[in-house]
Parts: C-alpha cells; structure tokens; sequence
C-alpha cells in the first residue's frame, strides 16, 4: 500500500503550472484548494513555486531550473514532502524523487491518503484501497527500486521473475481480491435499498466542504461528522425524515472536487449509486465561494459522467452569512471583467431565472432561511410525479467545457 504516513505538521512544498488553459488566477485558486487538502491530510505548506509551462517536461513535468531551486530550498528549510497540483507519470514520479531526494506525491496521491484517513466503514475502506493499488501499480519500480534486481543465490533460484514483476503480480491479484470483494458488498447494499419501501428518496450532493453534512445534519437532527475541511466524511449517511408528517429518506454523499481522480470515480461509482436511486438531488453550493460556479461545473460533469443530470434537482446555495461583494470585485478585475452580478441578490436572481425558479439561498450554520427551505423540499416531494422528470434548465453544455 502506498507509505504516507505522517507526522503532524509535516513541512511541505506546493508546486504547479500555468499554460494555455490554465491562468495565473486560477493555479492560486487551485494552490490555495491544494493547500487546505494539504492541511486537512496533516501537513504544513512553507512554500509555493509556479511556473509557465507551454509543454510539460517529460523527465522532470517543470523545467530543470526550476527544479533546482526547490532544491535548493527544501535543502535550507527541513522540507519532508512535495505536492504537485498535477497528476505525475510514474517515470516523472520517480526522476523527480530521484532529483530531490524527497517523498513527492500528486494531487491524485494526496487525495487518496485523505480518503484513507477518513474512510470509516469496510466499504469505503475497501473502495479507497482499491484506488490506491491501482495508482500504486505502474509506479511501483519509481517507489522500490531495490525491487528490480533479478532474485539468485542460494534457495532463491524461482520461476524467473524479476522482484518488480512478482510484487505487480501480487498488486494485480490483490486489486482482483478486491473487486470481487466490492461486488459482493454491492449486492448486499443493493439488498438494502430495496427494503427501504417506496418512500421518496433525496439525495444531497456538490462540491467538497459546502456544507451537506450540516444541512444533514439540520434536517434530519442527527449527528452526521461535520467539520471544516474537504471531504469531511466519506461515508454514505442515509436518513428517515418527516417534514410535515410526510415522510422521505434523505442521503448525504461523498464530496466532488476539480480533478478528482479517476480512480476514485471508478472505485466510489457504487457509492455514487444512492445517487442515481435518487428521485430528487439538493445540488448544495457554497456561495461565498468565488468560484462556486466552477464547483457547480465539476458537480454536473460527475452527474453526467453517471448519467443522473437529468433527475430533478433544487439548487441550494449555502454560506449566504459569508458572503462577500469585495471578494467578487477583486476577482472581476483580475479578469478585467466588468462587475455586474456580483451582488448577492443579483446573483440570487441570476440563477433564479436559470433554474426556473428551482433555487434557494441559506445559511446552514445561522438557520438562515431554513423553514423556506424545508417547504420547498415538502412541496417538490408532495406535487413532482416522479416517473417523469423535467430536464434541469440550468445544465449548460458550456459548463462541462470549463471543468
């Protein structure tokens, strides 16, 4: 399995790229989202180096000289540990640990050591574990080296394996393991949602740290994990709840992020299943974030990919209370864009016409709200006919272009 353990506080090292479609605004905005993953799997950032890469380096992924200057200060400054925003072939993986003589990991690698760390129950466990052999699997000659070396001597004389092929052989084996172990839970839990009768199903999704597990938490009055950092909990929660004497199963599921890892697309696609049982999605969106329309973007490109875009949805935009205008300015002009809909109630009115009237505004945390909030979700459980779903107005094809 991959080795990242850690202790706290673990000095480390942020390192991305601008290109051609990605700008100097939008790798700080992707740093800043590397450096909160980074501090929520235990590490502290001391440094953060950029650089404009027309072509990706195939040896090293940024250019030599720049290389040598994170050398040179992870030299200087007890660095333990090097993230890169982009995910890494295994022969660059293994060049630059060479090069820097330092643990390196990906945006991918940091994931899913926090997805081990939070990973709770026999399912999501087995499901991270099979994300992580299969990221492990082509990188294992960078992380063991030692392992190339053909066996011999004494009592070691085999069937003519090298060390590296017979560990890619027992990986492979495992990850079989593993699978057969998925089906078989997968079963069981498709048991499971089958005993849950004909009642109305609501799932909760969108971007990580938005907020779904305190709106969970607030409609349900349980006590669903919720904390301020990225994917908080990963743990398929689901609830019987009553608004008004008519009752309904609400679910809280895994978080999305920008770039999520396709092994963890494939691994959690079953988990991603109390999703597409759904009859109704609360899509929830953080709106004080500058790009919650981005957020909105990556959750669409997900639903898409397993084919829920179509189910009804109700827009929920949360952290009304940490709304900013002069975040949006600020941002607007670092675009050189003109400043309209920046307000909070421009927006509220741009997405209402959007959504065709299917969005909401709260605070989870302030109950800001949150009555309105509960009728609508009574009214869309009681009048939609849930055998014919209307199309979603806001699911622009541009969006997934942006993803």
């Amino acid at each position: 399995m991959l080795d990242l353990k850690k202790s706290n506080f673990e000095n480390t090292v942020l390192v991305g790229v601008t290109n051609s479609s990605q700008d100097e605004f939008k790798l700080n905005e992707y740093l800043e989202e590397l450096e909160f993953l980074t501090r929520t799997a235990g590490g502290k950032v001391v440094k953060k180096f950029k650089q404009k890469v027309v072509n990706p380096n195939p040896k090293f992924f940024i250019g030599k000289g720049k290389m040598a200057d994170i050398r040179e200060f992870i030299n200087n400054n007890k660095v333990s540990m090097i993230v890169f925003d982009d995910e890494l072939s295994p022969t660059q993986q293994a060049n630059i640990e060479r090069f820097l003589k330092c643990k390196i990991l990906d945006r991918t690698a940091l994931i899913l050591d926090i997805f081990a760390q939070r990973a709770k129950t026999s399912y999501a466990k087995t499901q991270v574990e099979l994300a992580q052999y299969e990221y492990l699997l082509p990188r294992l000659k960078g992380l063991w080296t030692h392992l190339e070396r053909q066996r011999g001597g004494i009592g070691m004389r085999g069937p003519g394996e090298t060390e590296i092929e017979t560990d890619r052989r027992i990986v492979r084996d495992k990850i079989s393991l593993l699978k057969k172990k998925l089906t078989v839970i997968d079963k069981q839990m498709k048991v499971q949602r089958g005993n849950r009768g004909s009642l109305v199903k609501v799932a909760i999704v969108g971007y990580t740290n938005v907020g779904k597990s305190t709106i969970m938490n607030l409609i349900s009055k349980t006590n669903v994990f919720a904390e301020d950092k990225l994917f908080a909990t990963l743990d398929t929660t689901v609830r019987k709840v009553v608004i008004n004497t008519l009752p309904f199963l609400l679910t809280d599921t895994v978080g999305f992020i920008r770039k999520l890892p396709t092994q963890l697309i494939e691994s959690f696609k079953s988990t991603l299943q109390e999703v597409k049982d759904a009859d109704i999605l609360l899509h929830v969106v953080d709106i004080s974030h500058i790009s919650f329309e981005e957020h909105i973007a990556s959750v669409n490109k997900i639903l898409h990919e397993i084919n829920c875009h179509n189910k009804y949805t109700l827009m929920v935009f949360n952290k009304i209370d940490n709304y900013n205008n002069d975040d949006f300015v600020e941002r607007k002009r670092l675009l050189s864009e003109n400043g309209d809909n920046i307000s909070l109630v421009q927006w509220r009115n741009t997405w209402m016409n959007k959504t065709g009237g299917k969005a909401l505004f709260i605070s989870a945390t302030r109950k800001l709200n949150i009555e309105n909030f509960k009728k609508q979700i009574y009214q869309i459980i009681k009048q939609v006919d849930m055998s014919h779903y209307p199309k979603n107005d806001y699911l622009y094809p541009e969006y997934f272009s942006k993803s």
